[in-house]
């Protein structure tokens, strides 16, 4: 086997348990060196070594599947980290994404894709069901996981074999080097975790159900839809005529009730924020599902690269950013701790500026209020406007620049900003006339992916056009895709440089550290994520806002804060405080 360029290439597989929001706990450790073909297996107290088995330097790659999964082995075992991470995880899926695969995306459905066969998915359930339980073992139970793990490890291997030549092209080696490095960032993310009220968290549980009806009283008093626990559609209709506001439909012809259709009529009808946090909280609001360790930090798997953009796909239920946003209030820093919540200003609109190269649209985002300067450019406010000379200006030309991102038509546009369909129709005119190279870019990108069925980043993650298409996605891709490469360099670099980052979240990173050293780490945090923004676009750097939650604060979202207060409100007090009433 060639290792090009590799003294040694090491495939290896942890197994381990890890209790609902606690970090892991490895159990056996199976390796071999692909070029001499050495194996080494390590039970338990064997595992607890000053150093791993194997070399982590430079001229050696460490080869695994799904590969966070190791580096959070290592960092329980006190390990360094390799140099040189390949995650076959993350090359499968930029070799498949977006076509359909009826094995499905693990390390079974991989080997069957390259026309190999793995252990049958029973056993490997069994298997796991095994190590969960824990000690004590039988000395054949240990043989048997350890035959298991190195099952894997085969596997691995073969995979590798498979999957090696495709990589061997620069820079898509390189590429693939990246991405196995956002495994070792994600590792250092999972293994932090995000600190939460977990006294909040345990009363909410205990008084949940209580609480269901007197939310609905105090809420519903405003909107007058709810039969008892039941939202009634026709009564929603009703309230929706009464106020004169224009609501979606499905092709059926009934109201649209989805999430994404109540977050967008909030943005222009805020009234109803209440309302649709309720629905969430009703509907979705699992706290039993949130994992939440004995250090009171919620622990998530990532779930790296599993959207088509390349984003993390976190589960809703059991990471905190993903409940509804009035629970993001359980978020809390520790005595003597802060959190800053960095993200970055309009992404989406400056990576369309620098990937187009459209003169008037980097103009505009380096303005500092893009949205303020489409209206200029376009000729709508003088070029003397602020903010707060015309605000309502403004927010018609921000909604028009999101409309544009989100592949909003005209009809959708003017429910929005509560304009006649010809008003918003003429808004997206002149989105295309004012940045007239952006748009030869966008239909260049559709075009394209049309034509050749695929769209790739900056650093090669790629998206297969197959199947039905979806002609605004296709469009939104490069934003949100380069958008995923900036944030995976982002935190590769902020956790090598030191900084706790304790959550990424869409364009945004959380990152914890003591009180006096808070603003010092939020700095160094925007620095880097400028230079993460100039090396996926070219030079091109994205600012960034800062947000600081200093203990005993908590993490505040606008728009859960009635939803938030109002729990406060009907939540029993805690005993010592009744006691003390």
């Amino acid at each position: 086997m060639d290792g090009s360029g590799f003294r040694e290439v090491w495939a290896a597989d942890f197994e381990f348990r890890a209790a609902p929001g606690e970090r892991p706990e490895p159990v056996c450790l199976v390796a071999k060196e692909l070029l001499g073909g050495r194996t080494v297996r390590l039970w338990g107290d064997a595992l607890r070594t000053a150093s791993p088995p194997y070399p982590t330097g430079p001229d050696v790659l460490f080869v695994a599947y799904y590969a966070s999964a190791e580096m959070g082995c290592h960092l329980a075992l006190g390990w360094p980290l390799p140099d040189n991470v390949l995650d076959l995880y993350a090359e499968f899926r930029v070799e498949t994404n977006g076509r359909v695969l009826p094995t499905g995306n693990g390390l079974l459905g991989a080997l069957a894709y390259y026309g190999h066969d793995g252990i049958d998915a029973l056993e490997k359930d069994r298997m796991r069901e095994l190590i969960l339980r824990g000690e004590p073992y039988s000395d054949d139970e240990r043989a048997a996981i350890l035959d298991y793990c190195e099952s894997d490890v085969v596997a691995t291997e073969t995979l590798f074999q498979s999957m090696w030549p495709m990589l061997a092209p620069s820079p898509r080696r390189e590429h693939a080097l990246l991405r196995g490095r956002y495994s070792k960032a994600v590792a250092r993310m999972e293994w932090d975790g995000i600190p939460v009220d977990g006294a909040l968290l345990a009363r909410l549980r205990e008084h949940w159900s209580g609480l269901q009806e007197q939310l609905i009283a105090r809420v519903d008093a405003d909107y007058g839809v709810y039969d008892g626990r039941t939202f009634k559609q026709v009564r929603f209709a009703e309230y929706l005529q009464r106020h004169g506001i224009a609501w979606p439909t499905t092709p059926s012809g009934r109201l649209a009730l989805d999430d994404g259709t109540f977050s967008e009529q909030c943005k222009s009808h805020p009234q109803l924020r209440p309302l649709k946090q309720l629905r969430q909280a009703l509907g979705q609001l699992r706290l039993s599902e949130l994992p939440v360790g004995a250090d009171q930090r919620n622990r998530a798997m990532l779930s790296m690269f599993s959207a088509k953009t390349g984003r993390n796909q976190p589960s809703t239920s059991r990471f905190v950013f993903g409940l509804s946003a009035w629970l993001r209030g359980l978020i809390r820093p520790a005595p003597g701790m802060g959190l800053a919540y960095v993200d970055w200003s309009q992404q989406e609109f400056g990576i369309a500026a620098a990937l187009s190269g459209d003169p008037q649209m980097e103009a505009a985002y380096r303005s500092g209020d893009p949205y303020l300067s489409f209206a200029k450019q376009a000729g709508a406010a003088p070029p003397d406007a602020t903010k707060a000379s015309h605000a309502t200006i403004r927010e018609q030309y921000k909604a028009c620049t999101l409309a544009v991102q989100y592949g909003m038509q005209e009809e959708s546009l003017a429910r929005r900003i509560q304009q006649p369909p010809i008003y918003a129709r003429e808004l997206l005119r002149q989105h295309r006339r004012t940045y007239s190279q952006f748009w030869l870019w966008s239909d260049g990108v559709l075009d394209y992916a049309l034509t050749h069925r695929r769209l790739w980043t900056v650093f090669g993650w790629t998206l297969h056009v197959a199947g039905a298409v979806n002609t605004r996605s296709l469009r939104n891709f490069p934003m949100q895709a380069n958008g995923a490469e900036m944030l995976r360099l982002a935190c590769c670099l902020a956790t090598e440089a030191g900084i706790r980052v304790v959550a990424p979240v869409h364009d945004a990173l959380l990152i914890e550290a003591p009180l006096d050293e808070l603003e010092a780490e939020t700095e160094r945090m925007q620095a880097l994520m400028r230079e993460a923004s100039a090396a996926v676009l070219d030079g091109f750097e994205l600012r960034s806002d800062a947000k600081l939650i200093c203990s005993p604060e908590r993490y505040e979202d606008e728009r859960g804060a009635v939803m938030w207060q109002l729990v406060q409100e009907l939540l029993p007090p805690e005993l010592d405080e009744e006691v003390t009433r």
